[in-house]
């Protein structure tokens, strides 16, 4: 099917719409945008800059995306958004364009939920799967990686990453680190613990969460350093994929991490 295009629509040169969107009232799309294959725009979307949305998107009214960066350092050179396929993007969400600083690329992946007044800001990566609730706000740089689910009204602060299968809590700050596989919570986030319900709805087997459990008592639980913690859960457990990536998720980090208080 040809691209449905409603008569109060703007749009601007050398935009690329695929078979089957649908560009519904009062929305304004820019120069070089690409959107693909049954993405629907509802109504009042503002879409600007070097971007590219993939195929099944649906956005609802009053978002904007591909506006740019809010950093003074940002000098209007021509840095870019890409979103990825079968993603939900609620009312008044805002995603931003990459600054000067990074790889130039504002990145969402597959199969996110967006909810509504959400906040992605410049050169963020979010992965595959991800949710993130009401007013969820991810400053510059933040990392946000598969099937992690962000509360609502969370802040997240600058460069820090948010590890697969976590869960955040409503009302919280990230300052640190999220380890994969935890839930963590507070005004001054903290751990609580695994996220244990999560993996199971996600399928993992009773295995693969024991051995999380036996990783997460001494990286967490047992009063180590983390440098003493890290060593001792390589020297003493099996090193299954699960606890590997969350060892090499901490090795990793420049923020520090988040722990168990």
């Amino acid at each position: 099917m040809e691209p449905h295009i409603h008569c109060t629509a703007i749009i601007g040169s050398n935009v690329e719409l695929a078979d089957d969107t649908a560009i519904g009232p009062y929305c304004i799309i820019g120069d070089n945008v690409k959107i693909g294959k049954g993405t629907k725009l509802v109504a009042n979307v503002i879409l600007e800059g070097q971007l590219v949305i993939g195929a099944n998107c649906h956005v609802y009214p009053f978002t904007s995306i591909g506006l740019q960066p809010q950093d003074l350092k940002y000098d209007g050179r021509p840095t870019h958004v890409k979103i990825g396929d079968n993603n939900i993007i609620r009312e008044y969400t805002t995603i931003h364009r990459a600054s000067v600083s990074g790889d130039g690329v504002t990145e969402i992946g597959n199969n996110n939920y967006i909810m509504a007044y959400v906040h992605i800001a410049h050169d963020c990566k979010i992965g595959n799967s991800v949710v993130m609730a009401n007013a969820a706000t991810l400053a510059g740089h933040v990392e946000v990686e598969d099937h992690a689910f962000i509360g609502g009204i969370v802040a997240v602060h600058q460069f820090t990453r948010i590890g697969a299968y976590t869960m955040i809590g409503g009302f919280s700050g990230i300052g640190q680190d999220i380890p994969p596989y935890t839930i963590a919570s507070g005004p001054r986030a903290k751990l609580y613990g695994l996220n244990v319900i999560g993996l199971k709805r996600n399928g993992f087997s009773d295995e693969q969460i024991q051995s999380l459990k036996a990783a997460y008592k001494i990286l967490f639980r047992d009063k180590l350093t983390l440098k003493e913690a890290l060593q001792q859960v390589q020297e003493q457990l099996n090193m299954s994929d699960e606890v590997r990536a969350m060892v090499n998720f901490i090795e990793k980090n420049k923020r520090g991490i988040c722990r168990k208080q």
